[in-house]
């Protein structure tokens, strides 16, 4: 489909544009881990931040010493995973790659590592607040390796099984959320619930956290979507704008189930449903006319808001709704893509393509219906394979003991805190001479206050998320505040 690489065919503006896109996809990574942080309790809030930090680290290092060779191989022979011509970035310079003409190939496998390394970190989600950092480091290296590499190679590179079947994934429907969103699945079928889950009543700590981190994801996002893109054909502006319209209308989609709901907006509601929407979008972002991107963003608002509802009906603690959001999201936009993609639009840079259903090609359907059941077969078969052998070594164990998960993983994993009010709680909780050993609940339990009185409304708004007190019940779906008893 592309044309053979050639020094000659550099472009300055398209390796621009591809540098500036790799930041943006890097500045999407601390703001998942802040996007996450908010969503869960204060006490684990500082280990999902790192969590995503490492990921990038040890993901970089994964890439350069074989993931770039064995997801973007050329000059592999066989469709299932490339070969080891590029371990440690051997012949990777000036020379362009396939996928990307235009571009040095140091350029474009710095692109595709900020794409790995963002992975792991989304999946890692579907464990927070009851996964060991260690076991979860070596997963990382060991899961891009054995799960995100060999779907990265059937999708997009020129010898990949899917590619020559016809898939159309732009920017990760399969490899990024699809696989995250299946191995986050994979996590919670190994480790299981939190302690409490279904008894009380959790709700996000910090949603300046959650917008905070949300506006790095949307920022990033556009890179994410429009970095492989061309400029002069345009559609880099048209995978930029998809993206846009998409984010925006899931949000509002989101938000108004929500408020039919529960009758309250809701921040958090929004940044959910913004997220769902440009995972629907992105294995499509430049194959479509950007009015598809409309029926793409309220489709994602609907089927992932379904989505938590069914998880949480199921049992299901997905509790950063991972698995919803990306899993669910991610298969829907492969689908839809097959049904949207316009080959006038992919005919733009010279690539002759029949299109998708709107075209007449139904057939594309069926060719990305293989993609997303393989990918999610992929993903959650050989995640939960891996999880299980690694959880068999106790220096490997995955999940925290009870008494670590009660105090929170930023003390107890990191020995820090991300507010300083949880680490001096747990100090002075602690036995002088083991101040990290956290042998003593950090909070004790004290009886709810009858509902409908002052000291109920009062609990309510003081009540800390490392109190182990029952929640008044509410809603469970999306970490909206209890019911305050109404007015008289």
């Amino acid at each position: 489909m592309s044309s053979p690489a050639r020094v000659d065919n550099l472009d300055m503006g398209a390796t621009v544009w591809m540098i500036a896109s790799t930041a943006l996809v890097f500045l999407m990574i601390p703001g998942l881990g802040y996007f996450y942080s908010g969503m869960v309790r204060s006490k684990n809030a500082l280990s999902l931040v790192f969590l995503c930090m490492m990921a990038l680290a040890v993901v970089t290092v994964q890439w350069v010493v074989w993931g770039y060779s064995l997801a973007l191989s050329e000059t592999s022979n066989n469709g299932f995973i490339g070969d080891l011509g590029h371990w440690l970035f051997l012949d990777v310079d000036y020379r362009p790659h396939p996928n990307a003409p235009t571009v040095p190939g140091v350029v474009f496998a710095t692109y595709q590592c900020m794409f790995a390394a963002l992975t792991p970190g989304l999946a890692i989600g579907g464990a927070a607040e009851r996964i060991r950092v260690l076991p979860t480091i070596v997963y990382t290296f060991i899961w891009t390796t054995v799960v995100y590499d060999p779907i990265a190679y059937w999708v997009w590179a020129p010898g990949g099984w899917l590619t020559k079947l016809g898939v159309l994934d732009f920017a990760g429907g399969c490899a990024v959320e699809i696989a995250s969103g299946f191995a986050a699945l994979a996590f919670y079928a190994v480790l299981g619930k939190r302690r409490g889950f279904g008894e009380e009543k959790w709700q996000p700590h910090n949603h300046l956290n959650i917008i905070l981190g949300f506006a790095f994801l949307f920022f990033g996002w556009f890179g994410f979507n429009a970095g492989g893109a061309s400029l002069v054909s345009g559609r880099a502006g048209i995978a930029f704008m998809t993206t846009n319209i998409a984010g925006a209308v899931a949000g509002i989609v989101w938000v108004a189930l929500a408020y039919w709901q529960q009758r309250r907006f809701s921040s958090f509601h929004f940044c959910s449903g913004a997220v769902a929407g440009m995972v629907c979008v992105t294995p499509a972002a430049s194959l479509v006319s950007t009015w598809a991107a409309f029926p793409m963003g309220a489709a994602a608002g609907l089927f992932c808001f379904c989505a938590v509802e069914v998880s949480l009906r199921l049992g299901i603690d997905d509790c950063i709704d991972v698995f919803a959001v990306h899993g669910v999201g991610g298969v829907l936009g492969v689908m839809l893509t097959g049904v949207f993609a316009n080959k006038h639009v992919i005919g733009l840079d010279g690539v002759v393509s029949k299109g998708g259903l709107i075209n007449g090609h139904a057939y594309q359907l069926l060719i990305q219906l293989a993609a997303a059941a393989a990918s999610a077969a992929w993903s959650f078969g050989v995640s939960y394979l891996v999880l299980r052998a690694m959880d068999c070594v106790p220096i490997f164990r995955f999940r925290v003991d009870a008494a670590a998960e009660d105090h929170g993983l930023d003390f107890t994993e990191l020995g820090e805190a991300g507010y300083s009010f949880v680490r001096d709680l747990a100090l002075a909780h602690a036995p002088a001479s083991r101040p990290h050993s956290l042998s003593k609940p950090l909070i004790t339990e004290a009886p709810t206050p009858p509902p409908g009185t002052a000291a109920a409304i009062e609990a309510i708004i003081i009540q800390h998320p490392h109190d182990t007190r029952p929640m008044l019940k509410g809603s469970p779906s999306s970490g909206t505040v209890a019911e305050l008893p109404s007015p008289k």
